[in-house]
């Protein structure tokens, strides 16, 4: 409602996603896709609830993202949504769960208003590295003054943002993660070459079921920060990954069926913390 995101699917699941999908939990789960359009061309983030999991403990290895959108700004005005001027035209905020958001105030592009996701590595040369050099990024820009690259895969894609806070990279226990679609064919080439340069590989290329969906390939990666890297086929994706016009019912009769604050509250239970 804030930032104009859209709900464009939202899915069930009863038990935990053999690729931590929803991080290292066994139980029930469910994710839904919010953006500004769909998939196949915009930047999306999926929102993954673990039903029981009252909290998580962020880290410092999610910066930000960064909207462009001079209606967002007006929204965030208009419902009272704490905005802090950080630059030129620039403010930031925070979602609930303490994710930041930074909003540039000027009008709204066409393509995806999302301009760049931030996180933050421990060495900037050698993230650098992994993700141009292995993953084939381009370097966009670069500040010496922030200690930051900005790399992309196109011009007209949302852009990362790489900044090097000169510590170690704590993952928290929120266990995000960053994915690309790309032909089928290149995912036994992505797993080589990092089993060939010896880089981690979180998830052996697998097939992950949807109930009444396409299955997709996947092979998730790790780079030296640990940040986590899903490479997934892109024809069954553009299929699994169809806006669903039934979304937001489907959203509301979920938060209509939880009801998890009742049932802790009626048990004497605390809501667990990851």
């Amino acid at each position: 409602l804030c930032f104009g995101l859209g709900i464009l699917r939202h899915e069930e699941f009863e038990e935990g996603c053999k690729a931590t999908c929803n991080g290292p939990y066994d139980g029930k789960w469910s994710k839904t896709m919010v953006g500004y359009g769909p998939e196949d061309d915009h930047f999306v983030a999926e929102l993954t609830y673990n039903y029981g999991v009252g909290e998580y403990r962020l880290g410092n290895d999610f910066l930000g993202l960064t909207l462009q959108s001079s209606q967002a700004v007006s929204n965030a005005k208009r419902l009272g949504w704490p905005l802090t001027e950080v630059g030129e035209a620039l403010y930031l905020t925070e979602a609930p769960g303490g994710y930041r958001f930074y909003l540039l105030d000027k009008e709204q592009p066409e393509r995806d208003p999302v301009q760049k996701v931030s996180l933050a590595v421990s060495d900037l040369q050698r993230s650098v590295h992994y993700w141009s050099s292995l993953l084939g990024m381009k370097v966009m820009e670069k500040s010496e003054e922030k200690k930051s690259v900005l790399m992309g895969f196109s011009d007209s894609q949302c852009k990362l943002e790489l900044q090097d806070i000169g510590a170690a990279v704590d993952h928290g226990t929120a266990f995000g993660r960053i994915a690309f679609s790309c032909p089928r064919e290149q995912l036994p080439g992505i797993e080589a070459l990092m089993k060939k340069e010896t880089q981690k590989i979180l998830t052996p290329l697998v097939s992950l079921d949807t109930p009444g969906k396409a299955t997709v390939e996947v092979v998730i990666l790790a780079d030296p920060d640990g940040h986590e890297i899903c490479f997934v086929g892109d024809e069954a994706f553009r299929q699994l990954s169809a806006v669903d016009p039934n979304g937001n019912d489907l959203l509301d009769k979920a938060i209509a069926a939880d009801k998890s604050d009742e049932w802790f509250a009626k048990h004497n239970k605390q809501k667990a913390s990851a």
